[in-house]
């Protein structure tokens, strides 16, 4: 995609914003038996209790041994919000780059982004070795990582942050929202409220368009 193609982009965030209420890692763990414990670990994050390498280290600790490809299985049951597809495809009709910044596991960025057509996914990485996880961190990936990897996307796409979006719920989002024109809170924190430019509820994706139509708007 040339950057005559596009005159903005979108990075949409998965947990509690695609994956409604919840998150992919505790999806998950429900699978590998840590479910409750990994719940606690994230709502400590979300308080400031926790830091994500902490989360993500008892989380990976629950995948040892699992065989790779048992993953995209599991997920296919994954909770999605109504109408990805749909603002996807609105998002590349109208010129805006469509992409995941996330803390979620890489792999859960990888198969949402083949599923959906996401441009690029961000996220920390479960270490492998022949073709299990070993239970531990490969790639450690926080919210000034999830901020630098959007503004990266930003500069080699050929734009400008103040012509993209953040649409996100929760502490993980603030330095993007900060980093970026526009920031859609949705079905969100009382924080990432606080910090959006305009906070959006409800069980469709669709209901941030005429939000992101603004970008759109801006360009012409």
């Amino acid at each position: 995609m040339s950057s005559s193609d596009h005159v903005g982009a979108v990075f949409f965030d998965v947990d509690g914003t695609l994956v409604p209420r919840t998150s992919s890692a505790v999806f998950l763990a429900d699978f590998l038996g840590h479910r409750d414990e990994l719940a606690k670990a994230e709502d400590g994050y979300a308080a400031g209790a926790l830091d994500n390498r902490q989360v993500s280290e008892l989380d990976a600790a629950g995948w040892a041994g699992v065989r790779q490809e048992l993953v995209a299985d599991w997920l296919g049951g994954l909770p999605l919000v109504s109408g990805i597809t749909e603002a996807v495809d609105w998002c590349r009709q109208n010129g805006l780059v469509p992409v995941l910044a996330t803390l979620a596991w890489e792999t859960v960025g990888s198969c949402l982004s083949n599923r959906f057509g996401f441009h690029a996914f961000s996220g920390p990485r479960l270490e492998t070795a022949d073709g299990r996880f070993t239970g531990r961190v490969a790639r450690h990936f926080d919210e000034y990582d999830k901020r630098d990897f959007a503004l990266a996307q930003v500069r080699d796409l050929g734009l400008a942050p103040h012509a993209c979006a953040a649409v996100g719920d929760s502490r993980s989002d603030l330095p993007l929202f900060a980093s970026v024109g526009l920031s859609v809170a949705f079905n969100a924190s009382a924080g990432a409220r606080a910090a959006a430019t305009v906070t959006v509820d409800g069980d469709d994706l669709r209901s941030v368009l005429p939000v992101l139509s603004r970008l759109v708007t801006a360009s012409r």
